[in-house]
């Protein structure tokens, strides 16, 4: 899943067809910017050990995202450098963690994209649980499983269905295209009101006050999703 569309773009796209929004939790930041990822989920419940991390992306796909769950705990970091050079070595595409990451100057610089609740230096102290590691995760509520898409970028993490991105990801680079055409017609001068003839949407909806600039521009064949 190379170039992935803006999360922006993505987000639209689920509303214009109807699928189900699920956004991770905004206090999900990525490690450094401009480093946008899209792959499938590869979920995990951490317990307290590398180990689960270790399995996890053992079997992973190539291209997935390793998806931890601790809780959003702010008292451990459990993911440090060791196990995001361990999953851009395998092939993985990037790491979402709810919870904290460590490291943070060696993750930036290996360029693996990491989406976190922020740093910490202190690693996990308790004992872990024996058994097998969880595949599964929850990021604040929002269920992730090996059957869902993870988009994120610098405004955020999203969950998609796999059987629903590759039409989501088609109308999201519509809309992307569309939203580009938009802002180059704009900066060659002609504003984003005359694009939309803004004018008229007004004079109208000052005789019908029901009518949205969404549906007046629907009818027009034309969008804007903000």
């Amino acid at each position: 899943m190379t170039d992935p569309a803006p999360t922006a773009a993505l987000a639209d796209a689920c509303v214009r067809l109807g699928v189900p929004l699920r956004l991770g939790p905004a206090s999900l930041r990525p490690i450094a910017p401009h480093a946008p990822v899209a792959g499938p989920a590869m979920p995990v419940t951490h317990a307290g050990s590398v180990d689960v991390f270790l399995e996890a992306i053992d079997d992973a796909p190539p291209g997935a995202v390793l998806v931890v769950d601790n809780g959003g705990r702010d008292d451990e970091a459990c993911v440090g450098d060791l196990v995001a050079l361990e999953a851009r070595e395998a092939g993985l595409a990037g790491l979402v963690v709810w919870g904290r990451h460590r490291d943070t100057a060696q993750i930036v610089e290996m360029g693996i994209p990491l989406h976190s609740r922020g740093a910490l230096p202190a690693g996990p102290r308790r004992v872990p649980p024996a058994g097998r590691a969880m595949r599964s995760a929850w990021l604040d509520g929002v269920e992730v499983t090996a059957d869902d898409v993870i988009a994120a970028d610098d405004d955020g993490v999203l969950v998609i269905a796999a059987s629903a991105w590759p039409q989501v990801a088609e109308a999201a680079r519509q809309i992307q295209a569309i939203e580009l055409a938009q802002a180059e017609r704009m900066r060659g001068g002609e504003s984003l009101r005359a694009q939309l003839d803004f004018a008229a949407y007004r004079a109208r909806q000052a005789a019908e006050p029901d009518l949205s600039l969404r549906r007046y521009l629907a009818e027009r064949g034309g969008a804007i999703e903000v």
